[in-house]
């Protein structure tokens, strides 16, 4: 067998593989463990809207927390950045042989499942390491991650440019979702026809307005880095809870930051629908 021949058949194992039930099995796992994240940040959320937050953290590292204080926490948390790591691998293997559909090769596709990839490893990477005892990891407050990366980054040459870059960026990202939601763009991802009338409608509920509120909170987030950049202040820039918590302070008070919650909580739902139904 010539060298060509066996780099053919090592690369359509790794293909067969990567379409294969294990990479699915963790995609859908990480749907799961994802919409639990959601649900958790949902409710930490509505709790603080409620003047019931108690100290707790809105974000990823409250949920991780959330879960740790329950029975079986540590259980629980193994699970679920085991999970994580599943849908970090299905990511990967997009990365690698392109999505599902027909322009799922595309290089700009392929880029982001890559990233998507590196995030969720880093964030599987941060639970596992909470469950197995290092409690600096995974739970940190977002804010202060946020103001830390921030205050670095205004230090270095064009650190202005840098930082107001990825605050737009970050704008941009969070319009594009909340766009895509009100658009409908998921149903190409998820298997409507195997839906009831009844469960079509809930995943429309679920997707548009989860989706909506996913994104505002990325935009708003990317405003405030902005805001740090321009002014040259990292305290200006906030993390997942801060920016949660900045919905307070408008006229609509904690009615828009409850609202907020329960679509963040939304979303999480709709990440088990697509548990259920994503074409993977």
């Amino acid at each position: 067998m010539t060298t060509r021949s066996v780099a053919l058949s090592g690369k359509s194992r790794a293909r067969r593989t990567a379409n294969g039930p294990v990479v699915e099995t963790g995609a859908r796992a990480g749907f799961v463990a994802r919409g639990l994240i959601y649900v958790l940040v949902g409710v930490l959320a509505l709790r603080i809207a409620l003047s019931d937050g108690g100290g707790q953290q809105a974000d990823r590292g409250g949920a991780i927390a959330e879960i740790a204080h329950r029975p079986f926490g540590s259980v629980l948390l193994w699970m679920l950045g085991a999970a994580l790591a599943g849908m970090a691998l299905w990511r990967l293997s997009e990365a690698f042989f392109g999505q599902s559909g027909q322009d799922g090769g595309k290089a700009r596709k392929r880029a982001t499942a890559a990233g998507r990839a590196v995030f969720y490893a880093f964030v599987s990477y941060s639970v596992l390491s909470y469950a197995a005892g290092d409690k600096n990891s995974g739970s940190g407050s977002s804010d202060h991650r946020s103001n830390d990366v921030t205050a670095e980054v205004l230090g270095w040459p064009a650190g202005q440019w840098i930082v107001g870059a990825a605050g737009a960026a970050v704008v941009g990202g969070g319009l594009w979702i909340a766009a895509r939601a009100l658009m409908h763009k998921y149903r190409k991802r998820l298997k409507m026809a195997e839906m009831s009338p009844s469960t079509r409608r809930a995943v429309d509920c679920l997707g548009v307005f989860g989706g909506a509120a996913r994104g505002i909170v990325f935009a708003t987030a990317g405003g405030f880095a902005i805001a740090a950049a321009v002014q040259r202040e990292p305290g200006k820039a906030k993390g997942m809870d801060d920016t949660l918590r900045s919905f307070c302070e408008t006229p609509a008070g904690p009615w828009l930051l409850g609202l907020i919650a329960l679509g963040l909580a939304a979303f999480g739902v709709f990440s088990w629908a697509s548990a259920r139904w994503r074409t993977v």
